[in-house]
């Protein structure tokens, strides 16, 4: 099909006060109508920089130093500004990552799509108004009457993300660019949302530019794929022969660092150190102290673009495909938890919240329930993993079992105590034996200490030794996790997501509890940097003797992590059972569910269990099975009949009233 996008050459410089940095050195590559590509790469590598150069969004430090960005034959990198207002919104548009901060909480949705419209194509507000919901239909919101005249706070994650869809297409533009649209979305709306977009693109010819650094989003929804780092092309394919035999030595690191569903009997390979700083010289290629090829003459000179004009690189010691050789991958050690002590127990845990409701006296009119009857126990150095949708109850049940949050109903034993019985010097003395990672290592670091002072805290409050034992203590701990012990003089935002994150380890290890709760810790970063953090998690674990509780909606985190699996849906735990017969042979539809929304280069796009539609309202939560309304197997009893969690295999239970597997017994 005719090109409708090319890109050629693009330098993009930012204009910083002691020094510039060129994000973007010399990208090229051309886009035509129905066509993705995808634009991969770590944190920094230019990837959004390119999308908001081609929209010519890029803040007052930035400029499109050199190159050009052709639509149609024009060139929109010298196009006046008055003219591109004309071309943005209407020609090109733009899907950004965060859709609550992309929109106006003072304006209806109605009145937000149909501004472009009206703008653009000079139509009256009423038709502009009529136009929004046509394309609400057309990314099928859900009741889009009622939809136009709701604020953004009133959608849910998924919902605001099709609104912004839907603005980006009301003036039916040619080309679409979309970065991250899904990172901060569940696996199920995540699929919802890809798969819309995808529909979308055929149906109208549009060229897609999609910006992610999820691999598994590139292998299933693209036709092309340019895998960016430092600012350059590193290669650039289709994105079969992407997969099927990549070139650039950092394609094959990023592949490796991704956890895989179906197979993790090797351990992630992590990319060793940082990008470059940008900001000064460069000698050689940009990847070489990064990568375990590297000679002499990859850091003194920098590699040219070569190899055919379908499957283009830039290196001079090519691999070839992703590679399974001892240098990459090390056999993980096998954990025997079938004898082992039991650690924690929880035994009908429930928690509501009130909802109040009134202007004037705000009374209670309702209840969330946020976790409803949870049975479950942990033994000692078993890893246990929670998974779910967002809203499903797994950070409550984290902070319920750390004390961070009381139960309304219910008991929490840990080694016989109960936790949530105990006041008092007891209960902190038996709470440092659970310790909590969060999920935003910035938020939960006071950013007025040093990072010393904030792992010496709580040696303080335990009184433990003298101040010079305090601080043999927080050296111990950085170069524990990894952190040179000099760094403990510097404070939080000197240092990077990663680094944070270490930095969170090792403030929940400082007591030496006995079980950890890692809530979303790998959610925010980087493919290269994830895999960091999760082995050492798993050397820690393994080093100390650790119970680890890892919270994710990211199921290939999960299968990497845990021995054993907790699928959660609002707030009822559906299905439990070893982690290889879970991804293997699900029992519950909601589990299969989840495992078939994965983004993968070898899936067909529906399955009979695929999940549609929203989460329902913890508020007013489904009758019977919760999981009803969106499950494709529901009949009467669903609705009229909640299902007793009942074990189907020695070790596996769920509670569904029709099982994908029955028990042998009765097969």
């Amino acid at each position: 099909m005719s090109t409708v996008l090319s890109v050629k050459d693009l330098r993009t410089e930012f204009r910083m006060r002691t020094a510039n940095v060129v994000a973007v050195d010399g990208v090229s590559f051309d886009i035509a109508a129905g066509e993705c590509v995808g634009l991969v790469g770590e944190s920094g590598c230019g990837k959004t920089t390119i999308g908001t150069s081609i929209m010519r969004l890029l803040p007052n430090t930035g400029h499109i130093i050199g190159g050009s960005v052709e639509l149609d034959g024009v060139d929109l990198a010298t196009l006046p500004e008055e003219q591109m207002r004309s071309v943005r919104g209407n020609q090109i548009a733009f899907i950004p990552q965060d859709p609550m901060t992309s929109l106006n909480p003072t304006m209806t949705i109605g009145r937000q799509i149909a501004e472009g419209y009206v703008l653009h194509k000079g139509v009256s507000r009423e038709e502009g108004i009529k136009r929004a919901i046509e394309v609400l239909k057309l990314v099928e919101m859900p009741r889009p009457e009622e939809r136009i005249n709701q604020y953004p706070h009133e959608l849910s994650g998924g919902l605001r993300q099709r609104v912004i869809i839907a603005m980006a297409l009301v003036c039916e533009p040619k080309v679409l660019i979309a970065d991250e649209p899904t990172t901060a979305l569940d696996v199920t709306i995540q699929a919802q949302i890809l798969d819309l977009i995808d529909r979308l693109r055929k149906e109208l010819k549009m060229a897609v530019l999609l910006i992610t650094h999820d691999m598994g989003v590139i292998a299933g929804r693209t036709d092309r794929v340019v895998v960016m780092y430092a600012g350059k092309k590193a290669e650039s394919a289709t994105t079969k022969d992407i997969f099927a035999g990549m070139r650039h030595p950092y394609t094959q690191a990023l592949m490796n660092a991704v956890p895989k569903l179906e197979d993790v009997s090797f351990r992630l390979q992590s990319i060793p150190g940082l990008p470059p700083d940008l900001s000064k010289e460069i000698v050689g290629c940009r990847f070489a102290p990064r990568c375990e090829f590297a000679t002499d003459k990859c850091r003194s000179t920098e590699p040219e673009i070569e190899g055919k004009s379908d499957h283009e690189f830039a290196c001079f010691h090519p691999v070839k495909g992703i590679g399974k050789d001892d240098r990459v991958k090390v056999k993980n050690a096998q954990r025997d938890i079938t004898q082992a002590k039991t650690l924690l127990e929880i035994t009908n845990l429930e928690k509501l919240y009130p909802v109040r409701g009134g202007s004037v006296i705000r009374r209670k009119v309702g209840n969330v329930n946020a976790i409803s009857n949870i049975s479950l126990s942990i033994v000692e150095g078993e890893s246990y993993g929670l998974v779910g949708e967002s809203g499903c109850g797994k950070t409550t049940t984290g902070k319920l079992i750390t004390g961070l949050e009381k139960p309304t109903n219910g008991e929490i034993k840990f080694e016989g105590s109960v936790l949530n019985s105990l006041k008092g010097a007891e209960a902190r003395l038996a709470r440092r034996n659970v310790q909590m990672m969060f999920q935003d290592p910035y938020s939960s670091l006071d950013p007025r200490q040093t990072v010393g002072s904030i792992l010496e805290e709580p040696f303080k409050i335990q009184n433990e030794g003298t101040s010079a034992d305090r601080k043999k203590m927080v050296a111990d701990l950085l170069d524990q996790v990894g952190i040179s012990p000099s760094a403990s003089l510097r404070y939080p935002h000197e240092f990077s997501g990663g680094q944070r994150q270490r930095i969170g380890l090792a403030r929940a290890l400082a007591l030496k509890p006995k079980l950890l709760i890692a809530d979303e810790p790998v959610s925010a970063l980087d493919v290269s940097i994830q895999a960091q953090i999760l082995n050492l998690i798993k050397d820690l674990q393994a080093e100390l003797g650790l119970s680890l509780v890892m919270i994710s909606h990211d199921l290939g985190v999960i299968r990497y992590m845990s021995d054993t699996v907790g699928v959660m849906y609002l707030g009822k735990l559906v299905e439990e059972g070893p982690s290889d017969e879970i991804y293997r042979e699900p029992i519950h539809p909601y589990t299969r569910g989840l495992l078939d929304a994965v983004p993968s280069a070898n899936k067909d796009e529906k399955t009979a269990t695929a999940i549609t539609g929203e989460l329902p309202s913890p508020v007013n939560p489904p009758s019977g099975c919760r999981f009803r309304t969106r499950c494709p197997f529901a009949q009467d009893i669903c609705a009229n009949e909640e299902p007793a969690m009942r074990e189907f295999f020695p070790g596996h239970r769920a509670a569904c009233h029709f099982p994908l597997r029955q028990p042998v017994s009765i097969r």
